[in-house]
């Protein structure tokens, strides 16, 4: 998940490469992570995202780059999460810096 978190990641695929059935992996992840690996692979993309704000990249950017297809799910779920909108955490990381 890792490697390929800002591709189109199934559970389906997951679960093959695990030799798992979908709801076996699902189990058997959240169980080791404490996490569900849809939340896992949320959580890994908003990280990425906020390294990437931080960087002074595009919001647009920013949204295809870690895997997400639509800037407006990328930002609902981006504020859901920090509690900032993608706009509000880069402006409120350039003030930080200066």
């Amino acid at each position: 998940m890792e490697k390929y978190h800002s591709e189109r990641v199934e559970l389906d695929d997951l679960a093959e490469a695990a030799f798992m059935s979908r709801f076996h992996y699902v189990r058997m992840f959240k169980q080791m992570y404490g996490i569900t690996p849809r939340n896992y692979l949320k959580d890994m993309r908003i990280l990425k995202a906020k390294e990437l704000l931080k960087e002074g990249h595009t919001i647009t950017e920013t949204c295809f780059k870690v895997g997400y297809e639509s800037v407006t799910t990328f930002s609902t779920v981006f504020k859901k999460c920090t509690g900032y909108s993608p706009k509000e955490y880069q402006k409120l990381q350039k003030s930080n810096l200066e």
